[in-house]
């Protein structure tokens, strides 16, 4: 089958100045997307679409063709995917006599994706002959059955209505709600030349739990800082208490309990091939030796390491010109 990755890269981006080539851990962002592209098992063809020669040239040096620029008509804020879509399958056609039975979009603003997903997203199209697409989505954070319309009077008219004052009833007794994420969307060629639609009326749904599309300077700085950790080679140096432990009245360290979430976290680090250093000041005010206890909850919690070291001084306040905030890796884990 002729499996196409069309990834669309146009040159007029207003809320991150150039992003689509912009560098990200040392690469232009586009590179990422054309990467997981060449490493699928099933895409055996990658298109850029862009207007710029630019965006063309670097395309061309990561792997990607770039057979035609865009029209000028297609590259504008208000274009929408589908024009550029069948701009592209329609060149391709006429000038190549190239179909394409599947295509993948894979959007430049995603530095961040599995190629599982693309290729399992790819198999369940394959394995169900009356889908037309298949889209990436995530759970919605905010419940739709509590949204409303405001006309111009300002009066609210509920947006769902399919079940009687829902926007009344506790979160938990609603029915469960995606957003698409925008990371991968696949489509049968056929859907998009002969219905000219992105995804026809059959699509399937392909859950995903993160987030990464780079719409902001802070997204990007946040998608930076995730390819940064992942590579390797990092060390990290966490404190115990407060970060690993929750904090324990009068310094009662044997009642501990583990942080799971940051547990995770760390545990993932140091699978990526970081170095993980924990420190502690425990027992530096009492003098009491809390090495056994320390090391048995370690084990115990499940925590991956690869130094600890006792004999922080304790002070009100700890001032670190590399300072990395718990919320920083709470947000891109």
């Amino acid at each position: 089958m002729n499996i196409l990755a069309v990834i669309p890269a146009r040159s007029g981006s207003k809320s991150v100045k150039h992003k689509n080539i912009r560098n990200v851990n040392g690469k232009p962002m586009i590179a990422y997307s054309i990467e997981h592209a060449l490493k699928s098992k099933y895409v055996n063809r990658v298109v850029v679409s862009t207007d710029s020669e630019q965006y063309a040239d670097i395309a061309r040096k990561y792997g990607a063709e770039v057979p035609f620029l865009r029209p000028e008509e297609y590259a504008t804020d208000t274009a929408q995917d589908i024009d550029v879509f069948y701009h592209c399958l329609s060149y391709l056609k006429e000038k190549e006599q190239y179909d394409a039975d599947i295509v993948v979009q894979l959007r430049p603003t995603y530095p961040i994706r599995q190629i599982e997903d693309i290729d399992s997203m790819i198999e369940l199209l394959l394995q169900n002959e009356s889908a037309e697409s298949v889209r990436s989505i995530a759970p919605a954070k905010e419940v739709a059955y509590k949204m409303w319309h405001m006309d111009e009077q300002g009066f609210l008219t509920p947006i769902m209505k399919d079940i009687k004052e829902c926007y009344n009833m506790p979160r938990q007794e609603l029915p469960k709600v995606y957003y698409q994420n925008a990371c991968i969307d696949i489509v049968r060629g056929q859907v998009i030349l002969e219905q000219k639609s992105m995804n026809g009326t059959r699509i399937l749904g392909y859950q995903m739990e993160h987030n990464y599309d780079i719409d902001t300077e802070e997204e990007f700085q946040k998608a930076e800082l995730y390819l940064k950790v992942k590579a390797g080679g990092k060390r990290f140096v966490f404190d115990i208490d407060g970060v690993i432990a929750q904090l324990e009245p009068k310094l009662a360290y044997d009642k501990a309990k583990p942080n799971e979430p940051m547990i995770r976290i760390i545990n993932q680090l140091y699978e990526y091939g970081n170095e993980i250093i924990l420190f502690t000041a425990r027992g530096y005010v009492t003098g009491i030796d809390w090495t056994d206890v320390t090391k048995e909850q370690l084990g115990r919690w499940g925590l991956k390491y690869h130094q600890l070291h006792f004999g922080k001084p304790n002070a009100d306040y700890y001032v670190d010109d590399k300072m990395l905030s718990l919320n920083s890796l709470y947000d891109i884990f």
